[in-house]
């Protein structure tokens, strides 16, 4: 056969199987022998992960209901098992290479105390069936790049490429929206901690508004966040705004910043990619916030497969009750604070394109096979060296059914500094959207009101 006869094929399958969706007989497996957003019921053999059951179902009985506090259901469990510097070397193929370098590092204080495994997610009876309907119908666009055809759900719950493994963490379910104030913190190379932001957030996801229906469009906005900042003294009075679309190539990051000293909104195309994150002092950049967020074209994506890893999961602690200065300890967060447990994860691949720029080679992403969440990530430097590493200290709203992504832990190993954000300990908590707010709410020009000091 002529070899451009071979291109030709090549190129026809690889572009057929990217906007493809999987077909009914496969769809089948969801709510058999996958969950109803398409993680593997079964446990492992060894029984460290046990079977999928329908998710955590108990309430603590010290949960207020309406509150903005959600006590940990396993606040008596002891550690099953404890990794440090000693036995890393045991359990290197369940650790990302963040966690090994920590560990390394760290010898005498990074330890990771690895509990019994809770598979605690579970989605609303709405979000299961309209992911069904999206396996056969949701569609890849643009490469990967974007997505059409998606109904409030997971878009691509048996995926077959990197790409539809990442839009399934853009999209997760996470609830209507939710707001509250939290704080960040930097801890320096010399072990000193000090406030980045306190700040009054509000995100939403529109696209599980009930009041809509049909599928979302390209042009669609799928998250709003908007952020305003109260301390320390020198960012009190900044405001951020923050819309995202289904297509990012159609409709690309829109967002707005107000600064007090110039009183007034101003475009802010650069908050997105690898832009330093001035709250993490330069230990994050925007791409990273949640461990992954905004457009992939700067990348290709590979789908590696499947592994267990141990990965921070239901910290409850970590995100509501703990003390910042108990949490910021020199060099890494207090292991004390910290819930780690085995499950498995979808391993997905960013190298960056020949002819894009990034201040990141690559990037591999873990993905929690129950939740989709991105839950840890390690970066790599021009010369493929272990640059940062991101965390993510998820836990389950199970008083809205919905998974919490926003404690979040960055690490930047060429500096030693790292910075943890989204802590609402000594605040009143987050509270859920009971409705979308309205769209003035999210317009440009009410964000220099709610700036004003």
């Amino acid at each position: 056969m002529p070899r451009k006869t071979i291109v030709a094929i090549a190129t026809a399958t690889l572009t057929a199987s990217a906007f493809a969706a999987v077909s009914p007989e496969e769809a089948k497996q969801l709510g058999a022998t996958l969950t109803a957003t398409g993680a593997e019921k079964a446990g492992n053999k060894e029984g460290t992960i046990p079977e999928y059951t329908g998710g955590l179902k108990e309430i603590p009985a010290s949960f207020k209901k309406d509150g903005g506090v959600r006590p940990s259901p396993f606040a008596n469990e002891k550690p099953r098992l404890v990794i440090d510097g000693k036995n890393a070397a045991q359990h290197a193929d369940k650790l990302s290479e963040g966690t090994k370098e920590l560990l390394k590092r760290y010898p005498n204080t990074m330890r990771l105390d690895v509990y019994p495994t809770h598979r605690t997610f579970a989605a609303p009876q709405r979000v299961a069936e309209n992911t069904h309907k999206n396996a056969v119908s949701a569609k890849i666009t643009d490469g990967g790049l974007g997505t059409d055809n998606v109904l409030p759900g997971y878009p691509f719950p048996i995926p077959k490429s990197g790409s539809e493994v990442m839009w399934n963490h853009l999209l997760k379910y996470q609830g209507l929206g939710w707001n509250g104030r939290y704080d960040s913190w930097n801890v320096d190379a010399a072990g000193t901690a000090s406030l980045a932001t306190t700040g009054d957030v509000t995100y939403a996801w529109p696209m599980y508004d009930p009041r809509k229906s049909g599928a979302m469009k390209e042009t669609d906005p799928f998250w709003y966040v908007k952020l305003n900042y109260v301390a320390p003294s020198r960012r009190n009075g900044e405001a951020l705004l923050v819309w995202d679309s289904a297509n990012p190539l159609k409709h690309g990051r829109r967002a707005w910043q107000y600064l007090p000293g110039q009183r007034r909104v101003k475009l802010a195309p650069d908050v997105a990619y690898d832009t330093p994150n001035p709250g993490s002092a330069g230990a994050s950049t925007y791409s990273d916030a949640g461990v992954f967020n905004g457009a992939m074209d700067r990348f290709d994506w590979k789908l590696v497969g499947k592994k267990e890893l141990y990965i921070p999961y239901s910290n409850y602690r970590l995100t509501y009750e703990a003390k910042p200065a108990d949490i910021t300890k020199p060099n890494h967060i207090n292991p004390d604070l910290v819930r780690w447990e085995l499950h498995r994860v979808w391993v997905v691949e960013a190298t960056l394109k020949a002819d894009k720029r990034d201040v990141y080679s690559k990037r591999v992403f873990y993905v929690d096979e129950d939740s989709w969440t991105a839950i840890t990530s390690d970066e790599y430097d021009g010369q493929g060296k272990l640059y940062r590493s991101g965390f993510n200290y998820a836990s389950f709203s199970y008083d809205q059914q919905a998974q919490f992504n926003d404690t979040q832990a960055f690490y930047d190993f060429a500096t030693g500094m790292y910075n943890i954000t989204g802590l609402f300990g000594g605040h009143h908590g987050l509270k859920y959207l009971k409705e979308m707010p309205s769209e003035s709410f999210w317009a440009s020009e009410a964000l220099a009101g709610s700036g004003v000091r």
